[in-house]
């Protein structure tokens, strides 16, 4: 389950990646970010996103063109 969620659907490289490091920044550490996303690239970004900045990608998941991501915050 997550504490908060981010709607990024209809919008392409690099606003989704822009608008949850935006979104991240207000939630409490170890918090829960979930996001809803339909460029195809956000997947491998997310990806190398959390890496870079120390947060946590739960999880990751396809479903009928919309991709969902579960991220919590780090320190």
């Amino acid at each position: 389950m997550a504490d908060h969620l981010l709607d990024a659907r209809g919008l392409n490289c690099p606003l989704p990646i822009l608008r949850a490091k935006k979104a991240l920044k207000d939630i409490p550490v170890g918090e829960v970010l979930a996001i809803q996303a339909t460029d195809p690239g956000a997947v491998k970004d997310f990806e190398a996103f959390c890496r870079s900045t120390g947060n946590e990608l739960v999880d990751s998941k396809t479903d009928q063109g919309e991709f969902h991501f579960r991220i919590r915050r780090g320190k």
